[in-house]
């Protein structure tokens, strides 16, 4: 009896750290990367979303939120590699951007990213937003943007993206979503709304799959090139023009002469009103003999 109540204790033991790293493999490897389905708040969160001042290509289709902010690597790769996907399925992304609040005194934005964020809320234009994703940060000064510090108006702009993002995070960890940037919100096919932390490239591939976006978008197609079958058999024949007919009052040109060398008589020209024909052939010329000279014998 002891036995068996030793034996039983082990295997309760080892049955419960099976157990354990299996739930730890089943969120280690696929439930932490998985979106969440808000069942709280989704009212509230998709009135800060409509609100909200997003940029867009204007392509159309079923909308997709994008809220992240300018230095995110993991954003980046995202709108590099996933965005064209997602718009080869017909979706549209919209991208909401704000700048970061300073933490203990520092700030983590500069005044260019603060001065292009207001100048985006305000005229959401995709075009201004083009060139600053193209432009590496450090390199980007917001030249003819006007400055956010000390405008009271565009700071205040400033702001409301700052509480966007805060009231936006706190609706989301509410409802369990996990807050990693870029996050993404958008409606499955049932119309649920479902919020992804983005960071992690591997949680990309469900949001594809709820909007039926491809897996690989396609590339442009190539210029088209011409086979062999559509050549011309035999090019084209060089077409017969008449000849420039000289200018009035001018006598017809005649070809150069070239000048005879040193040595040799000059060609004589025909005379006028001689008939011309064929003339007689010259006799073949011998081959040279060699000369002897006082210092050297030359063949």
């Amino acid at each position: 009896m002891r036995r068996f109540l030793i034996w039983s204790a082990l295997a309760a033991v080892v049955g419960l750290i099976l157990a354990g790293v299996g739930y730890w493999a089943y969120w280690n490897f696929y439930s932490r990367f998985q979106p969440v389905t808000l069942s709280r708040n989704q009212a509230e969160i998709q009135q800060l979303l409509d609100e909200a001042s997003w940029v867009s290509d204007g392509s159309g289709g079923r909308p997709v939120y994008v809220v992240t902010y300018r230095d995110s690597a993991s954003a980046q790769r995202y709108e590099r590699d996933e965005i064209p996907k997602l718009r080869a399925g017909g979706v549209e992304t919209r991208l909401i951007l704000f700048a970061r609040s300073d933490l203990e005194g520092a700030q983590r934005s500069t005044a260019a990213e603060r001065a292009t964020i207001a100048e985006l809320w305000l005229t959401r234009d995709w075009t201004l937003y083009q060139r600053w994703s193209a432009t590496p940060t450090r390199s980007w000064t917001a030249a003819g943007i006007p400055q956010a510090d000390g405008d009271l108006a565009r700071s205040a702009v400033v702001d409301a993206s700052r509480r966007f993002e805060e009231r936006l995070t706190t609706l989301l960890k509410d409802a369990g979503a996990p807050i990693t940037y870029p996050l993404i919100l958008w409606r499955d096919q049932q119309g649920f709304l479902r919020a992804c932390g983005c960071a992690d490239s591997r949680s990309w591939a469900y949001i594809r799959d709820d909007v039926n976006a491809p897996d690989r978008a396609e590339a442009p197609a190539p210029d088209q090139e011409v086979s062999p079958a559509d050549l011309p058999a035999q090019p084209m024949p060089y077409p017969d023009l008449p000849a420039i007919p000289p200018p009035d009052g001018a006598a017809p040109q005649t070809p150069p002469q070239t000048p005879p060398l040193a040595g040799q008589p000059a060609p004589s020209q025909p005379q006028a009103g001689a008939q011309s024909g064929p003339r007689p052939s010259a006799p073949p010329r011998g081959a040279p003999q060699p000369k002897k000279q006082d210092d050297a014998t030359f063949y």
